[in-house]
């Protein structure tokens, strides 16, 4: 089997960080968002993925060239954002005939990723929330199979959101369903989306399952990116304690933190809840609920639930930041 992962979106809800730097390569608790997701496929025993690229696309090649040299990889260009359905109509080469694992990039969840491609029946991750009307609906009978899906509807009749798995066995009923959609008029943004495909699935007679996740992190906002990094923080600590942690001088660690390799840190307190990329440098501040990218700078500033992109540079006082890569800031 292989793994589809779309990873063109633009990340628009997180610039200026997404400027420079795709959504998915925001790190979060040590890893990237595109690292968490691959990660978890990979320990259920998933070597084959088809990524789906288009916005800094070049980023995303060389990050997974680097870092995940032991897997087969395939890149597919989506040069037109126009939703999940045409970015997963692009792999259709790519993919053939084998059954696939679909994981939205920006999307981190908490569910067992071996027990779903087990499945005898093709799988939908599902989560209860309170508004659904920003998202896929599935309407779901008392054995959870899904019997009618909608994008976004206006007036739900279901609060189980689609959080963005899908385990597909069907694969070429995927893919003509998918030939279907893209021949019908597209959304008012002028997207066709892979919840309108795979209705055309079930109006074929192909049974749909859902599985509810246990935790579901959006990651496309700058809120729901911290909050993510605070709790996947706190359970890498629970179940990965450090075994030797790095002293900084004249600095007081407040744990959950990860810091990468190389970092300086003087006279600062860090924490509770802050990623910071490897070589970064920090002097005389204070820094809690936050990422820090790498390569960044630090001097005498007060930062809360701030994202500071990779390369900047910041000198004063601040509490709450969004700042891209390659910045400069003197807030004294």
């Amino acid at each position: 089997m292989k793994a589809i992962i779309p990873v063109a979106g633009a990340g628009t809800k997180l610039r200026p960080l997404t400027y420079t730097q795709p959504k998915a390569l925001i790190p979060i608790a040590g890893k990237t968002i595109l690292g968490v997701i691959v990660d978890q496929l990979i320990e259920a025993g998933v070597l084959e993925f088809v990524f789906v690229i288009g916005y800094l696309g070049d980023k995303i090649q060389r990050y997974i060239e680097k870092t995940y040299p032991n897997i087969t990889y395939t890149f597919v260009t989506q040069n037109d954002r126009r939703g999940t359905g045409h970015a997963i109509w692009l792999t259709k080469e790519a993919v053939g005939e084998d059954e696939v694992m679909i994981v939205l990039g920006d999307t981190v969840c908490d569910y067992n990723v071996k027990a779903t491609i087990d499945s005898a029946l093709s799988q939908i991750g599902v989560r209860k929330v309170d508004d659904p009307r920003g998202f896929g609906v599935a309407e779901l009978n008392d054995k959870d199979m899904v019997v009618r899906m909608v994008e976004k509807p206006l007036i739900p009749k279901s609060n189980m959101a689609m959080v963005g798995i899908y385990y597909i066995k069907e694969t070429k009923a995927m893919y003509e369903a998918l030939e279907r959609h893209l021949s019908d008029k597209a959304d008012e943004n002028g997207e066709y989306h892979l919840t309108n495909a795979l209705q055309h699935m079930l109006e074929d007679g192909i049974p749909l399952h859902a599985f509810r996740v246990n935790n579901w992190f959006d990651c496309g906002k700058k809120a729901t990116l911290l909050s993510t990094n605070a709790i996947l923080l706190k359970q890498m600590e629970e179940h990965h304690p450090a075994k030797e942690p790095v002293s900084y001088p004249e600095s007081v660690i407040i744990h959950p933190v990860n810091i990468a390799e190389g970092c300086i840190i003087r006279h600062c307190i860090i924490g509770p809840n802050v990623t910071i990329g490897e070589h970064t440098k920090l002097e005389s501040s204070i820094v809690k609920d936050s990422i820090i990218g790498s390569y960044a700078e630090l001097q005498q500033v007060v930062l809360n639930s701030s994202i500071i992109g990779n390369d900047a540079f910041i000198r004063g006082l601040s509490q709450s930041l969004n700042i891209g890569d390659n910045t400069e800031i003197d807030l004294g």
